[in-house]
This record gives structure tokens, sequence and C-alpha cells, in this order.
């Protein structure tokens, strides 16, 4: 995670200027590096992070984005849950916070993105 300063500096600067939200996708990204839940709700404590929903538009979003990366991808190396996410934020009017832009500016290009 070379990256990972940064990342973190990043993610505290939008944390002082706006509500962060998380959805489920991004919760079950996040708890991999926990052995327990109880571990997990305090490092993403409710009155930091909102919690949003995942809409249906947003799904469907998703698998159509994911159906032209797979026709156009020879690596495919991007699973599905990462274009829900990208959809869920387009969807939603959000601001997504990524390491990884080029992805979501490609099937999200109206996205409004902050690379970190």
């Amino acid at each position: 995670m070379a990256n990972a300063p940064h990342s973190f500096e990043t993610f505290a600067e939008c944390a002082e200027s706006s509500a962060l939200a998380i959805n489920p996708l991004v919760y079950a990204e996040v708890s991999i590096r926990f052995d327990r839940i109880e571990e997990l709700e305090v490092a993403l404590p409710e009155e930091d992070f909102l919690r949003l929903p995942l809409p249906r538009e947003a799904a469907f979003l998703a698998g159509k984005c994911f159906v032209r990366y797979r026709r156009r991808s020879g690596a495919r190396t991007s699973p599905l849950p990462d274009f829900y996410i990208g959809a869920h934020a387009a969807v939603a009017g959000l601001i997504l916070l990524t390491r990884d832009p080029t992805r979501y500016r490609t099937y999200f290009p109206a996205l409004e993105i902050i690379a970190s």
C-alpha cells in the first residue's frame, strides 16, 4: 500500500469538509481487515459514516457497465462490486473517493471523483 499515507490524508481532508457515506459493499470490503464486527463498528462509527442502502437503479447501471467492461477488457481484473460502488455514487449524486480513478472515469464519466 504505497499510497496509503496519501490516501489517509485525502480521506481525513474529505471527512473535515463533508459527510462520509458507505454502502454495504464498502462495509464488506473494509471488514476484511477486522476479526470482529465490533472492531469494525468502532472504526466506522455511525455518527461519522452514513449507512446508505444500495438502490436498484445502481444495480442496473452496474450490470450494464460491467458487461461493457467484460466485452472491452482483456485483463478482466475488476469485480462487479466495484462497478456497483461507482454506479451507486453516480445514481445518488455522491462524490467517490478512490485510489483507482481511471476505471470509474471510463465507465462513469459524469461521476465526481476524488483520487487519493
